[in-house]
């Protein structure tokens, strides 16, 4: 079974990362602690998470967009009462896509990141979410970018650390079609997919007295 090296273990002793590119709030040792929760979680996919767990290894910080060739990204699974996930029309790549990005100096958390993110991509606040006590990932996906010459940035990975969120009355406004409640089948990977099942097989999300639980 795949294990944290010793780096990695110190780090989430309370070792400082040697250097930063940036001074973010997200902590490689944070980072440790996420990665090894959803590990715990999903035993079976601990050779998914190599290159990441190399790259922590390094003890670079993960968490700002400089560092290279691999750093963490995030994004928000936000799932309806009937299953659906609320989705990005990406025009550039003809496709749709999570809400996600960059993880930010103001950040407190991977979640946190993602839930703002959330919002500056779909208007949802998160208010209109139900967040874990405990944030575990549904899903972490290594995946290529590739280069763009234009702003002098070169092929690199993306570590997506990807959370669910049950939504309670959460409301969108499309705009031209870029916004959307999608069927996850066919969209998103089938790992994804059968972990949004298993969330919809869960308790249902708890609804504040006086709030409402439509969806549109």
């Amino acid at each position: 079974m795949w294990e944290l090296s010793a780096t990695v273990r110190q780090s989430i002793a309370g070792t400082r990362p040697t250097h930063f590119h940036r001074a973010m709030t997200v902590t490689r040792r944070e980072i440790v602690a996420v990665l090894t929760r959803y590990l715990g979680a999903h035993p079976g996919r601990a050779a998914d998470a190599v290159m990441l767990a190399q790259a922590l290894d390094r003890e670079q910080d993960l968490a700002s967009r400089e560092t290279l060739p691999l750093h963490v990204t995030t994004s928000a699974v936000a799932i309806d009462g009937s299953g659906r996930v609320l989705m990005i029309r990406h025009s550039a790549q003809d496709r749709w896509l999570l809400p996600g990005g960059h993880v930010e100096p103001s950040d407190d958390s991977l979640c946190d990141a993602a839930l703002r993110e959330l919002e500056a991509g779909t208007g949802v606040p998160w208010r209109e979410v139900v967040v874990p006590a405990e944030a575990v990932p549904v899903d972490i996906e290594v995946h290529e970018i590739p280069a763009d010459p234009a702003r002098g940035v070169p092929s690199h990975q993306h570590a997506d650390f990807r959370f669910a969120f049950r939504t309670l009355h959460a409301r969108i406004t499309p705009q031209a079609g870029s916004l959307a409640w999608r069927d996850p089948a066919g969209l998103l990977t089938d790992r994804l997919v059968r972990g949004i099942a298993a969330i919809l097989s869960s308790t249902p999300p708890r609804v504040a007295q006086g709030e409402s639980t439509n969806e549109s």
